[in-house]
């Protein structure tokens, strides 16, 4: 998949494509649903398939300081799109300037102009231009003008529940990582880099992975969850893993900590970036007023995690 930062990087030459938009944050059920459609329609014309997604995330620019908590970093992202088939990925810096184009300019200058557009997949709910004045409609009537064609893609939902990635977010808020992971179609994954925290639970007999996470990132709820553990310098290794979310209540503390005990594993892993895939929620965050109890709470939590991740 080719990557492009910007439409001054789309190649000279480029052909005509189908192209979807949107920021797929999580590229969860719908999102899939509406690239692979984007994919199978481009190569039924015989031509190339193109994801355009925006950075920062145009909240942040439209309104500042309500950047959403995010699903997967970009480096994420482009993976997930790269598996469904995509042959360009173009990711537009979302500026205050581009927050201005109306909905005629968005399609001319992006649409046509760059990519050289002759077909559109978009989700129904989709909008674009300032202050999201374009529809889907609007969008088919700019496409008859400039010659290309639009193809609305259904929602997914299941049971009646439209997935969304504001509806994953409030899963992941409230600690329901199996409900996000059944709108996600894979579990929820958490990324950063190990490092030291007050080596407590190496004291305890149970040393953790203290994971620093991107600043927006978006983390379960305090509690303890079950995981699955990779390093990244370990391509489809992966262990299990008793997760900690919170502020470690038995011993006062108040930085909201990610901790993670690793199973069955001796090593240094300071300084590593690793990945965390939450599988299940075991219980919430408890004080307790001595240090013999939580000790118990832990084994038992490790084994449960033991059970359910085999």
């Amino acid at each position: 998949m080719q990557r492009w930062r910007g439409f001054e990087s789309v190649p000279s030459g480029w052909g005509r494509s189908v192209v979807t938009i949107g920021v797929f944050d999580g590229v969860h059920r719908g999102h899939q649903a509406i690239i692979g459609h984007a994919v199978k329609r481009a190569r039924d014309l015989g031509l190339q398939s193109v994801v355009m997604t925006f950075d920062p995330h145009p909240a942040e620019v439209v309104r500042p300081g309500s950047h959403p908590a995010v699903l997967t970093e970009p480096v994420r992202k482009a993976e997930l799109i790269e598996a469904l088939g995509v042959d360009a990925l173009c990711v537009v810096p979302f500026t205050p300037a581009f927050s201005q184009l109306t909905p005629d300019e968005f399609v001319h200058d992006a649409l046509v102009e760059s990519l050289h557009t002759a077909a559109v997949v978009v989700g129904d709910n989709f909008r674009f231009g300032h202050r999201a004045t374009g529809d889907v409609a609007m969008l088919e009537s700019l496409g008859r003008t400039f010659g290309f064609t639009v193809e609305g893609a259904p929602l997914v939902s299941e049971d009646g529940l439209v997935f969304s990635s504001t509806y994953i977010r409030s899963c992941v808020d409230a600690g329901d990582v199996r409900a996000a992971a059944a709108a996600l179609g894979r579990p929820h994954q958490l990324t950063g880099v190990v490092v030291r925290g007050d080596q407590r639970g190496r004291e305890l007999g149970y040393p953790t992975a203290n994971l620093m996470a991107h600043r927006y990132a978006a983390v379960p709820a305090d509690g303890i969850y079950a995981a699955w553990f990779t390093r990244g310098g370990e391509l489809g290794v992966r262990r299990p893993a008793s997760v900690s979310i919170g502020t470690n209540p038995t011993f006062s503390g108040r930085e909201r900590r990610i901790e993670a005990y690793v199973l069955d594993f001796e090593g240094d892993l300071y300084g590593e970036r690793v990945s965390l895939d939450f599988v299940g929620h075991l219980r919430e965050q408890r004080r307790y007023d001595a240090i013999e109890p939580l000790i118990a709470q832990i084994r038992a939590d490790v084994e449960e995690t033991r059970m359910l991740l085999g």
